[in-house]
């Protein structure tokens, strides 16, 4: 799908063209949303530019992401989507800064996108070039990032009151915690790739001598920056955090596993003295103390009971109990 937004009184306006329908000249923005080869051909016969297909996107190498061709900079940048799940994904995003205009090349409906057309649409001040829209387009792709180390630092305030809590007086299922804690660690993790390939991205920007990136936009761009630093660390301790979690919240499963096996080799020793005398009159001879006495099984039963208590004495002296 290609949407084209063209300037309007109160912000851009969205349309989409039909099939073969020229690029209208007042387009500041083309958006390539799933696109068909015919789309990409058409944009880049009515710009003059090359558009990137999804397997080059996928190009881990600087040069092939982050380049300047005829005038026109080529910027690849890896996403994080699908952050509202459990499961985030990742996924390319291409920018190319083409003279006036602004093309970007995606395959998945990201929020931030969505979210970015909405606010165009009323603030006219805020799209009043195209490198001013790569700008603030970043900088709502950042805002989303920030959201998501947001939502995964309260999710880990949460497991560590859950995980440490003193009112625990028995054994806990910590299931959901692990779940939870291995999600958080997943999703902080692909934050941080997000927040690399963006580092690299407004770095390439900064440095381009390119006459189409406006004062206005590099000042943006140099906020978007300093953002994504401060990001990059903050998710760096999250990481550091999560990972605390996950061997605290181990160590919970090892306690409790000790105690569950220290209740069994205290109940096996309590019972080995009685079972010890069990066995003895069990025996099938002939001459066993107070076997024909009428009190013989009461004595028999005391001292087993007598021989179970001693050692819980013992123990809870002790302070083993």
């Amino acid at each position: 799908m290609l949407n084209v937004f063209v300037p309007g009184p109160n912000g851009l306006v969205r349309s989409a063209p039909a099939d073969g329908a020229p690029v209208p000249q007042n387009a500041l923005w083309l958006d390539l949303y799933q696109p068909t080869v015919e789309e990409e051909q058409h944009v880049e016969h009515s710009l003059g530019i090359e558009v990137p297909s999804r397997e080059e996107m996928r190009e881990i190498e600087s040069s092939n992401r982050l380049y300047e061709q005829n005038g026109a900079l080529y910027l690849t940048a890896t996403l994080v989507t699908k952050l509202d799940s459990d499961q985030g994904e990742s996924t390319q995003v291409t920018f190319i800064l083409a003279g006036t205009r602004l093309v970007t090349n995606r395959y998945v409906d990201a929020l931030p996108f969505t979210r970015f057309i909405a606010f165009v649409q009323t603030h006219p001040a805020a799209c009043s070039s195209a490198s001013l829209l790569l700008a603030g387009l970043l900088e709502a792709i950042v805002n989303r990032i920030a959201d998501v180390l947001e939502k995964v630092g309260s999710d880990a305030e949460s497991i560590s009151s859950r995980v440490f809590s003193r009112r625990r007086s028995h054994p806990h299922d910590f299931r959901e915690e692990l779940e939870r804690t291995g999600a958080g660690g997943e999703l902080v993790s692909k934050a941080r790739e997000s927040l690399v390939s963006l580092a690299r991205l407004l770095a390439f920007l900064e440095q381009s001598t390119n006459e189409q990136i406006s004062k206005e936009a590099r000042a943006s761009l140099r906020t978007v920056s300093r953002d994504v630093v401060a990001l990059s660390d903050h998710a760096t301790f999250l990481g550091d955090k999560v990972q605390f979690l996950l061997d605290a919240t181990l160590g919970m499963v090892t306690i409790d596993q000790n105690n569950i096996l220290k209740i069994f080799s205290v109940v096996a020793v309590f019972m080995l003295p009685p079972s010890v005398i069990g066995a003895f009159y069990g025996m099938n001879f002939a001459y066993i103390p107070w076997l024909h006495e009428r009190w013989g099984v009461w004595a028999a039963l005391a001292m087993m009971v007598v021989s179970a208590l001693i050692p819980y004495v013992y123990f809870k002296r002790k302070g083993w109990l």
